[in-house]
Parts: structure tokens; sequence; C-alpha cells
């Protein structure tokens, strides 16, 4: 799963890493330490002709549910049910988006309780997990834009950690996964081969490209959003 992340990085750096114009943007992004489900998150979606830049609740609620109650649970999509599920079939074919981190948490159980990892690219930068959003409508006529991580079976650096974790997509993949298909005749689906090349981008990130850090057990509590959280503890390699 993916219930924690961090995005350390700069509001410049984000737009230079996803080619977005800062023309008539207002920055919203600072860095955040501690990022957790019905939280705002930065997103990057495709317009058809360019990269956009925007905040989405993380916790998908589908554009036909009567209420937003369950969205906290829906922080992930099994990649291997997507188009079981009612909720994410639609935007697995039609909202894409990317979500950007620098690192994700996850916590392994030891005997004497769980120990925080946070594990990230070996090169420190920004990478970008696969993600599905929506639009929901609230009964008082408002908008509620949300969306869910993907996640995959483990590598092996993360197996002995936890049994899930993050879809993450190589930089050369990210244009793809944000890519609109073409619909299959009048049909809402895409045409087959479309959603299979979707499909084949939803693999576990090499493992020799990823670092997984014991860090502070500040990052337990989501009331804490500080560098404290990423600290490295002693007991590392």
């Amino acid at each position: 799963m993916c219930g924690r992340f961090t995005l350390t990085v700069t509001w410049e750096e984000l737009l230079t890493r996803y080619l977005i114009d800062p023309e008539l943007l207002t920055p919203f992004h600072v860095p955040r330490y501690n990022i957790a489900p019905t939280q705002m998150v930065t997103a990057i979606i495709n317009d058809g002709t360019a990269n956009r830049i925007g905040q989405l609740q993380w916790g998908l609620v589908p554009s036909w549910s009567k209420d937003a109650a369950a969205s906290a649970k829906m922080m992930n999509a099994r990649s291997e049910t997507l188009e079981e599920k009612p909720a994410y079939r639609i935007p697995f074919y039609r909202k894409r988006c990317l979500i950007p981190a620098d690192g994700f948490y996850e916590w392994q159980k030891t005997d004497i309780g769980k120990q925080p990892y946070r594990i990230s690219l070996r090169s420190g930068e920004i990478f970008s997990m696969a993600g599905l959003y929506d639009t929901w409508i609230t009964p008082s006529g408002e908008r509620l834009s949300t969306c869910t991580v993907i996640t995959t079976e483990p590598n092996e650096l993360m197996a002995p950690i936890h049994n899930r974790m993050p879809v993450i997509l190589k930089r050369s993949d990210e244009a793809l996964w944000l890519k609109r298909n073409p619909l299959s005749g009048g049909n809402q689906e895409p045409d087959r081969s479309s959603l299979e090349a979707m499909k084949n981008l939803l693999q576990p990130y090499p493992d020799r490209e990823l670092q997984a850090v014991p860090v502070s057990t500040t990052v337990n509590s989501v009331k804490n959003d500080s560098a404290e959280c990423i600290r490295r503890v002693s007991g590392s390699d």
C-alpha cells in the first residue's frame, strides 16, 4: 500500500520537472514531509496539449457516489483489479494522473514494534506515482476532485518491509500514462491495445534504483510535518 509520502522539493523544482509553464499560476506547494490520506496532494494531468499542475484530495470519491464517507478507504487502488472495480474502471480508462513524490513511507513489523522506512530513488530525484482521479458533485453543488495511488506487488527491496508498493512510473513512461487514449467505437472503453499499454506500465519499480532508509518514528503521527520525519535513525546501513 501507500499511506504516507513526502514531497520536500520547491515549487520551482516541481514546475521544471514536469515542464509546467509558471505564467498565471499561483504557487501552492511548500515542502512536505508527511503527506497523509484526506489531505490535498499535488497532481499532474495533461489537457491534450500541455501538462497542468493542481491539487486533489487524497482518497477517491467516484463521480456516482452518494457521499464522500468512504474516501479515506480508497487511498489506494490495486493494479491487478482496476477494471473489476466500478470506482476505478472509468478513471483508469479516462482520468489518469501523476502524483509527484520524492519518497514514500512504509512500516516494517519487528519484535519491538513497527519501524518506519522512507523509500526513495537513490538519486534523490522526484518520481511520479501512477494515480487516478475523479470529480464528485457535492449535494450543495460544489466540485470535489479526488485521487488514488495505484499499488502493485513489492520488488525485492520492498518485500521484507511490506507486501505492496506504489506504482512508480519510469520518467520515459509518464507521457504515455497521461495520454488521452482513443475510445473504441461508441464505447467508453479505450481500444484494447491502448489499454494493454497502460497495464504494462503497472510494474514494480526496479529495486536497484531505490533505497529504503529507517527513519524517525516522528512520522507515525500525521500531525508531524517537518524534516525530523525523514531523519535517518541509527542501526541503518
